[in-house]
């Protein structure tokens, strides 16, 4: 008996060892691949690049959602498509331009998705809105075919033409389009009030112009001067049949020991259009494909199942990750955390845990710190807070608002790249370009770290003190 029980244990033991010794392997083989053949930013090109700017209903979106998912299968991972919802009419951005007729200057401008576009290039005449319906009455018959200088501020969402009874009025007599003045850089979002209302049958007619402040200023001085101004402007803004359906792509490495228990690594693929949407999310969408390259081919096991969540429409409201968790896809009771990346091109050097947790993430990030000393990590403590009452910020919100903890990396721009988010935000500035690759490809290999870690748990992650009444 005696003989047994010590055979048992040096037979546990042996498991412990070997079972430590795949996992060490598994974390030198991602180090290995992550330093020496990263593929972040090859990931990033075909997104921002190839593909492009990736608004809801979009022929873009829809080239993406379909890449994503030959990805993750070419990597051997589980894929499983979510229909989250359709648009009734799709709208897909051409090429735009403008200029001022009498000196050649061009134009810096954007228009929301989800608006009109020109009949080919249209040029006319410049006036500025009426005040009242007598100063209306008096210059009626200018608006026709003319572009006019609106006194309000952009703030980058599309005019409600439908609630302006003036806009409406210079609409039937004629304008060409409404020109707003937009702080640099332009912010260009949609037309929020009416992009799910549009039909075929009831589309938009006239243009939706944010110009450069500088330039509108100095056309508007000119038209107050009574100057005769001339613009013409070339927008290739389509609509096309729809309804157009959109998707979350979910890449899935299956778990080895407990396929029921969930780690989820989430970014979203929809942007806006005036540029790319590089750094909103292709970058945090970037950095979680990598992740699960990383893992795939370093033939991780993991104990707990890792869904690569890649969510549609967050732009338009969170869409894809509100539909994931309101439709209970997995139970929110097995989670483990939800990891969320969306913001700046930074790199990962922190995680901020409660003390339940402190020991585990200690022990899983203590490989992290030595991968490059230009980059190190720290595992601090915080206090837990509220369950929020409301979804906001980005796709971690309906996973905190239904107690789900939702711990993700703190990122820095520890080398002072002098970067500023919220002149990308949403930007004419959200360009490759303003990714750094360094970053991107060193926050890739941490993510993977540390969900192969959270997944390797003996145990799901205490979420006691994460939430406090």
């Amino acid at each position: 008996m005696k003989k047994s029980l010590k055979y048992l244990i040096l037979l546990a033991a042996l498991g412990f060892s070997l079972s430590v010794t795949a996992q060490d392997k598994t974390i030198r083989k991602l180090i290995e691949l992550g330093t020496t053949d990263n593929k972040t930013m090859e990931i990033e090109d075909f997104i921002a690049n190839r593909i492009g700017g990736r608004p809801v209903g979009s022929h873009a979106l829809e080239d993406a959602e379909r890449w994503v998912a030959d990805q993750f299968r070419s990597w051997g991972l589980e894929v499983m498509v979510q229909e989250v919802g359709e648009i009734p009419v799709g709208f897909n951005r051409g090429p735009w331009s403008g200029r001022i007729v009498n000196s050649g200057e061009p134009l810096h401008f954007g228009t929301p998705t989800y608006t009109s576009g020109t009949k080919g290039p249209q040029r006319g005449h410049v006036v500025i809105v009426p005040k009242d319906d007598r100063e209306f009455d008096r210059m009626k018959g200018t608006a026709k075919g003319a572009w006019v200088l609106l006194e309000s501020k952009s703030r980058g969402f599309a005019l409600s033409f439908r609630d302006s009874v003036m806009l409406s009025k210079l609409i039937d007599a004629g304008a060409l389009g409404f020109i707003q003045s937009a702080e640099l850089p332009i912010q260009i979002h949609y037309d929020r009030a009416h992009c799910f209302d549009i039909t075929m049958d009831n589309l938009p007619t006239v243009c939706d112009i944010k110009l450069d402040k500088n330039q509108f200023e100095a056309i508007y001085a000119k038209v107050k001067a009574r100057e005769r101004v001339e613009l013409e402007f070339d927008i290739r803004n389509h609509f096309s049949p729809g309804p157009v359906k959109f998707h979350n792509i979910l890449g899935i490495l299956r778990g080895s020991k407990y396929p029921k228990e969930y780690v989820i690594s989430g970014s979203h693929l929809d942007s806006y259009d005036v540029a790319c949407g590089a750094v909103d999310d292709g970058q945090g969408t970037s950095v979680n494909m990598e992740s699960a390259r990383l893992l795939a081919l370093s033939g991780a096991k993991p104990k707990r199942t890792i869904i690569f969540s890649i969510w549609t429409g967050e732009e338009y409201g969170l869409l894809g990750s509100k539909y994931f968790v309101e439709q209970k896809t997995v139970p929110l009771e097995k989670i483990s955390n939800y990891f969320n990346r969306d913001g700046g091109p930074t790199v990962a050097t922190s995680v901020t845990v409660p003390q339940a947790m402190y020991d585990d993430f200690v022990k899983i990030c203590e490989p992290i710190p030595a991968i490059n000393p230009d980059f190190p990590f720290e595992v601090r403590l915080r206090e837990g807070g509220p369950v929020p009452k409301k979804g906001r910020g980005s796709d971690h919100a309906h996973f905190v608002m239904n107690g789900v903890p939702a711990v993700s990396l703190g990122l820095q721009d520890i080398k002072g790249y002098d970067f500023n988010y919220r002149e990308i935000w949403h930007t004419d500035l959200d360009r490759y370009d303003k990714c750094i690759p360094e970053y991107l490809e060193h926050s890739a290999l941490v993510n993977a770290i540390v969900l192969y870690g959270v997944a390797n748990l003996d145990h799901l992650l205490s979420r006691d003190g994460y939430y406090i009444e």
